[in-house]
């Protein structure tokens, strides 16, 4: 027997992630053509597109010898992987290969659909969903009592992009990510004004194309004080603000939220005087204005020496 006789086993992979029926024009071509075509998970979410197409699905869970016997002859059997995969199958198949005892048929590993860019972030909502339906901490949670957290999580997130450390980086992008998500979840179930994960990434991806003229548009920027002018622009008419006050978080750390005073201030082309008094207080409003004013963040700046101070510390603890 030659390897045209041997025929061809077509293991056909799909994403869950990807909606049903949209397959590849390679995997529909072997679909068709094939002998036969098997499935061993009768509810798998690709039979009724592949039915509807004309394709004749027969729900099996044949062993490797049973693929090699029908195969001979030279036909093509498709084997629509489940969810799960199919090792145990593949794994027959190997240890029959292995013998040399066996004509084995072509063995071809077909992905049928592929993930994009950004498609796990579907199965971090479906597991956000299910865990927000079936953990007892979880599906008591509010908008209210998450908000430590998000600072928390934010504030670690700084820390590790501070410290430099990629690991440590991609872990809290995940847990601010996580905060996000789980609002968004909590959001569904308001009875007045529910939204949804899809609400919030589409409102964003507005703001992003229309606050982006320079790259969705037809206007031009060449530099990045170009940008942040489109920016500051188009920003301003979206929110009609009565005060360049307005969305500055007053519970924000104080350095930052006299930074961001002062560089609203700046922008809106605003020679205010600082406010004079006593206390330490006006001493630190007046050097983070002047740190903004020197193109420095004086929130950043005051971490950094506290973590030389808790290294000097650390330092007089261990005698060094």
């Amino acid at each position: 027997m030659n390897a045209e006789d041997a025929g061809r086993v077509v293991l056909l992979t799909t994403s869950h992630r990807v909606a049903p029926g949209l397959l590849s024009w390679p995997a529909w071509q072997v679909l068709h053509s094939a002998r036969r075509v098997l499935c061993s998970d009768p509810e798998h979410p690709q039979l009724p597109y592949l039915r509807e197409a004309g394709v004749a699905v027969e729900e099996a869970a044949p062993e490797a010898q049973d693929l090699v016997d029908a195969t001979a002859g030279g036909d093509t059997v498709v084997v629509v992987a489940s969810g799960e995969g199919e090792s145990r199958l593949t794994d027959g198949l190997a240890r029959l290969a292995g013998s040399g005892r066996v004509e084995m048929p072509a063995l071809e590993l077909l992905p049928a659909s592929y993930d994009l860019p950004g498609a796990r972030l579907l199965d971090l909502v479906q597991v956000m969903d299910r865990i927000r339906l079936e953990c007892p901490w979880s599906s008591r949670q509010t908008h209210e009592g998450l908000a430590k957290y998000g600072i928390e999580e934010a504030y670690e997130l700084v820390e590790a992009i501070e410290d430099g450390d990629r690991v440590e980086l991609r872990e809290e992008l995940g847990d601010v990510l996580l905060q996000v998500v789980f609002h968004a979840r909590i959001a569904e179930d308001d009875d007045e004004e529910p939204f949804s994960v899809d609400d919030v990434a589409a409102g964003i991806v507005a703001k992003l194309i229309h606050r982006h003229p320079h790259v969705f548009g037809d206007e031009h920027a060449e530099t990045p004080e170009d940008v942040k002018a489109h920016w500051l622009r188009t920003k301003a008419e979206e929110k009609q603000r009565d005060s360049v006050t307005e969305g500055v978080p007053l519970g924000q750390p104080g350095l930052a939220l006299a930074a961001k005073l002062a560089g609203r201030a700046r922008t809106a082309g605003l020679d205010v005087a600082l406010p004079s008094g006593d206390g330490i207080g006006y001493e630190l409003l007046a050097m983070a204005v002047r740190a903004q004013a020197e193109g420095t963040d004086p929130e950043s700046a005051l971490r950094a020496a506290g973590r030389a101070y808790r290294d000097a510390i650390l330092a007089a603890e261990s005698g060094a």
